[in-house]
Formats: C-alpha cells, sequence, structure tokens
C-alpha cells in the first residue's frame, strides 16, 4: 500500500504536515526559500508588524545545554553535553510591512505550491490599534500568503495590548481574531500563550471570534540562570535581564499538555502543535493528540538555520510510521490524527491497586480525622 506524506490542513494542501514555525528560522526571503528547497510543508514567517523594532544588544537567542552526568545546567558550550533548551527575548521581525509585502510576493511566485503563512501582529488598546490587523492582513494575503497566523502569543512584549498580554484575556483574542476574519479571504490561526490558567477558554474566545485553527504553544515565559562563578545571568545586557520564551526539548511535554487540553475540549477542531519537536517521534505525539500539523523552531536553528536534516527525518519518520502500520489502513497523517486524544484522563479515572481504597481528597482515608471530628477538636 502507497503512502501519502501529503495533507489538507484548514482547507489548505501540504506537501507534508511539517512547517517551520514563526521564529529566526523564518526571519528572511532567503531563509524561507532555502526552507521551501529542503523541503517543509509550509512556513509561517516570523512576526510581521506595522512599524520595526529594535532588539537588545548583544544575543537575542542561546541554548542550554545538560551534562549527561551531573545535574549541571549551563548556556556555556561545553563537551558532552545535550540540548536541554533555547532561550530567547527576540521580538517581532526588526523589519517593517513595507520591507515584508515585496519579498512575501517573490517567495509565493517562486514556490506557488508551497504554503506560505503570514504571522502578523498589531496592538488592541483601540479601534486604530485594532485596524492595524486588518491593515496587516490585507497587505500579506494580497501578496499571495496562503494563511494568517495571529500572534496573540508573544511573551516579553512590553506593551499591555501585545503579545501574550492579548492571549490572556479571553475578550480580546475574540476581538482581535474577529477583526482579522472580517477582512480575510484566506484561514486565520490564532497562537496562543501557554501562560494561561486554562488555554480552553481563550482557545474559545479565538473559535467564536471565527478562527480557522490554533497553533500552541509558543514559548514559555522565563528567565535565564546565574553563573554561580561570575554571580551574572548567562545572558544580560549591562547586568540587566528581562524575561523571554523557553522553547526546544524542555517544553515537549508541557506543551503537549496543552495540547491535549485543547483537542479534547474541541475535538472537531484544526490544531498545529508546537514545542520541542526534533524528530519524527516527537511530532507522532502531537499527531495523535489531534495535530493536523506541526511546527518546528528550535531543532532547525541548530541544523544550519531552517533545518535541511530535520526536515528529512522528519518526512522519512512519517514515511516508515505508515509503512509499518499499512495493515491497520492508515496511508495518512489524517488516518491517525486524535487516535490517542481520549486517553489522557482525570486522575481519577486512573486504576488504582484496590479500587475501595482511592479517596480521590474527598473521603476521609486511614489516619485523618473525619471532617466532623476535625470541627470538634
Amino acid at each position: 500500500m502507497s503512502v501519502d506524506l501529503s495533507t489538507t490542513f484548514t482547507g489548505l494542501r501540504f506537501r507534508n504536515p511539517f512547517l517551520l514555525s514563526s521564529a529566526p528560522p523564518t526571519e528572511s526571503e532567503s531563509n524561507i526559500t532555502r526552507a521551501f528547497d529542503a523541503g517543509w510543508g509550509g512556513v509561517v514567517t516570523k512576526t510581521i508588524g506595522l512599524h520595526p523594532v529594535v532588539n537588545v544588544v548583544g544575543p537575542k537567542t542561546k541554548f542550554l545545554r545538560a551534562d549527561a552526568d551531573s545535574p549541571h545546567l549551563s548556556m556555556k558550550k561545553r563537551p558532552n553535553t545535550a540540548l536541554h533548551s533555547s532561550w530567547n527575548w527576540e521580538l517581532i521581525s526588526d523589519k517593517a510591512l513595507d520591507w515584508w509585502v515585496p519579498r512575501l510576493g517573490r517567495i509565493k511566485k517562486a514556490f506557488p505550491d508551497h504554503v506560505l503563512v503570514a504571522s502578523i501582529m498589531a496592538g488592541s488598546g483601540n479601534d486604530t490599534e485594532l485596524r492595524h490587523w486588518q491593515t496587516l492582513a490585507l497587505a500579506c494575503q494580497n501578496e499571495g500568503c496562503d494563511a494568517l497566523e495571529i500572534n496573540l502569543s508573544c511573551p516579553h512584549m512590553d506593551r499591555e495590548d501585545m503579545g501574550s498580554n492579548i492571549g490572556k484575556d479571553r475578550e480580546l483574542v475574540s476581538v482581535v481574531t474577529k477583526v482579522v476574519k472580517e477582512v480575510s479571504r484566506v484561514p486565520v490561526w490564532a497562537k496562543l500563550t501557554p501562560s494561561t490558567t486554562d488555554i480552553v477558554v481563550e482557545a474559545r474566545g479565538a473559535f467564536l471570534g471565527g478562527a480557522d485553527a490554533i497553533s500552541s504553544s509558543n514559548t514559555f515565559t522565563s528567565l535565564p540562570l546565574i553563573d554561580a562563578e561570575t554571580l551574572e545571568f548567562e545572558v544580560h545586557v549591562d547586568g540587566l535581564v528581562s524575561t523571554g520564551g523557553l522553547g526546544g526539548p524542555a517544553i515537549l511535554p508541557l506543551s503537549l499538555a496543552k495540547m491535549s487540553q485543547l483537542t479534547q475540549a474541541f475535538p472537531d477542531r484544526s490544531f498545529s502543535g508546537i514545542g520541542g519537536i526534533s524528530n519524527f517521534e516527537h511530532a507522532l505525539s502531537y499527531f495523535l493528540l489531534g495535530c493536523g500539523t506541526v511546527q518546528i523552531c528550535t531543532a532547525a536553528m541548530l541544523d544550519h538555520a531552517v533545518g535541511p536534516n530535520v526536515i528529512k527525518e522528519l518526512t522519512a519518520g512519517l514515511t516508515r510510521f505508515l509503512e509499518a502500520h499499512g495493515d491497520r489502513g492508515w496511508t495518512r497523517v489524517a488516518d491517525f490524527v486524535g487516535r490517542h486524544r481520549d486517553r489522557i484522563v482525570a486522575q481519577s479515572q486512573i486504576r488504582r491497586p484496590d479500587e475501595k481504597e482511592y479517596h480521590g481528597g474527598h473521603d476521609g482515608a486511614e489516619g485523618y480525622a473525619a471532617p466532623e471530628e476535625a470541627v470538634r477538636s
């Protein structure tokens, strides 16, 4: 039985379900064209705003590594270590919309059969800021972008009406999504922040606003470690640091937990999984939980910036998996998306050695006073 690596997601046909996420690997025309040449099924641009931003002095992205035989974690390069995570405090693209517009058009003309998704961001504090979302959406789709990913999740924007500050407010999530959908002729994906109490609440707001899909997770709010010898943060400017975003292998289990909440709450909706993916086995977890596509950043950054070897492993892994499970009739990703979604249950549904002994915090167990006895005492 032949296998088919292509997939359809939010009405768009992808050559394969693997995308480069909105991040440093997709910050330029040359990187995006190299990514398509390497075989990525889609690319999400670095987030585009109306105006240029200015990033901090010095390195904007660093990588934490763990020792194999000790609990030591550090960004310092040293032998016999494994990648733990990435850390960045990079803002959205430092190139404004006017810089991006002609380049988006050139990319689509050169790769008309590849999926180009424009990540966009504006504010939400007033009607003028909301109209900026529409300006960005119209400009990108007019240049041929196949979809829009609205960035409601950047963890380190100073403005209270941008990035994850929007993504933590379900009403603003809904309003911004609705505003973009009013002018969009292409699918709109809402990229949500994991730094919220219940991501399902914000996702519901996005879907009420008309979102065609949810992307999750962006990086987790975090700080770099302090070097015990110098007493300085491992990343700093003049001794000062701000919160940044943690990505890479360390957030894989965290992002999967967020995704399982989403896919269980909205089993009939579309999701693009992000967070910690380095190989096909990682991506498979997202597919089995209910994602139709996945997005990769950290692994690609460490592989010639755009991950030519990473995408080869991902597509080869998917091919092997489909061939191995051909007896189940699985020939494409859609055949096994969501197969393990219902295996995530409440603690009370996990079997105990003796069900009679399980109290779950509701009944008094041996050694604890009954509620009325506690009150009398």
